[in-house]
């Protein structure tokens, strides 16, 4: 399985091996990491997921669908590297990802 990083915004680093197939957020919830709320439970109509994808990640995780552009119109702190970990699907190519996690959600 892959191995996700999710680094908080105070630096916290949080470490999770998640099935291919799950999105990056279902591997933050099920591990409780902090950070992630996923109000929605996924269903990208929420923007309380987002995360900061580093460029080097961008190729393999895709660029935001246009609902989920409209999306993170509503999420505080979004960056151009936003992105709603709800609508990234893990593949074996995103073994060792980092994503890092806004100071807050909402």
């Amino acid at each position: 399985m892959p191995r996700i990083t999710y680094v908080e915004d105070d630096g916290t680093r949080h470490v999770a091996e998640v099935a291919v197939g799950l999105s990056v957020m279902e591997g933050a919830v099920r591990n409780g990491f902090p950070g992630i709320l996923a109000e929605c439970g996924g269903a990208c109509a929420c923007a309380t997921c987002q995360v900061y994808v580093p460029e080097a990640w961008r190729a393999v995780t895709g660029v935001a669908s246009e609902v989920e552009a409209d999306m993170l119109e509503f999420a505080e702190h979004v960056r151009p590297e936003s992105r709603l970990s709800c609508q990234i699907t893990v593949t074996e190519a995103m073994d060792g990802l980092v994503v890092h996690m806004p100071a807050s959600q909402g």
